[in-house]
């Protein structure tokens, strides 16, 4: 039996990304264009699953730019 591969997609320029894990060798990235909605989105997972959640931050096209989440967070 063949087992299924991860869904691939590209990062869109200016959008805001975070991770979480659901089980094992399950993670759900999740992105939202606008900032404030991004922090609230990825707040609202750290207080029911604070080990399962890596923010990203914002990619620029080539890397990830503002991926220090409490720096991130104090900028809004």
């Amino acid at each position: 039996m063949a087992r299924p591969r991860t869904k691939k997609f590209e990062f869109g320029k200016g959008i805001y990304y975070f991770n979480v894990k659901k089980g094992y060798n399950n993670n759900i990235t999740i992105k939202r264009v606008d900032k404030k909605k991004a922090i609230d989105a990825y707040k609202s997972y750290l207080k029911t699953q604070p080990e399962n959640c890596d923010w990203l931050g914002k990619w620029d096209g080539k890397k990830f730019i503002e991926d220090n989440f409490e720096k991130a967070s104090t900028t809004v």
